[in-house]
């Protein structure tokens, strides 16, 4: 368990509660780490289940794993989300909203074809989104797309507008 590490260039929100969940998102982020650092909060992060172990109280084990996961989200230039499940999880719905409050640019990967309203996921989740990709090779070439962007156009510029564009 760590905390909050400054130097990570994208903030991976996704469900990490059994092992095939942690073991997907830490393949995926092998994949992105090949070119970028990636705060990954079931690894780089507080685990509440850890704290709670090592005797800290449950509200402040709280407290410790929302406000660093937080940090991360403030000092990245990216978030990835995993969008997978019948609903999308309520973890990954709060970070993506907090993110896209902060103008974070959103990116997202959705391989489930399940949806629990007929028109497909909650559209406050989907808006904030500013693309969704199918496939992990398709979301890790969108990644280098973005900082392939921002590096050649700068932040100033406004690099969530352009990355509809992808």
């Amino acid at each position: 368990m760590k905390s909050f590490q400054a130097e990570k260039q994208i903030y991976f929100a996704a469900p990490l509660f059994n092992d095939m969940e942690r073991s997907f998102n830490l393949a995926v982020v092998k994949k992105i780490e090949r070119n970028f650092s990636v705060f990954l909060p079931q690894r780089d992060g507080y685990l509440l289940r850890e704290l709670v172990a090592s005797g800290i109280s449950l509200e402040r084990a709280r407290t410790m794993v929302y406000e660093n996961d937080l940090m991360a989200i403030r000092s990245c230039k990216l978030v990835v989300a995993i969008l997978d499940g019948r609903t999308i999880d309520e973890g990954v719905a709060v970070e993506l909203g907090f993110a896209k409050g902060l103008g974070k640019v959103c990116l997202a990967l959705k391989t489930d074809d399940r949806a629990m309203l007929p028109g497909g996921d909650n559209p406050m989740v989907m808006c904030s989104c500013d693309k969704i990709f199918s496939s992990i090779e398709d979301l890790v070439e969108g990644v280098s797309l973005f900082f392939l962007r921002l590096n050649c156009l700068g932040e100033e510029f406004g690099v969530s507008k352009r990355i509809t564009q992808l």
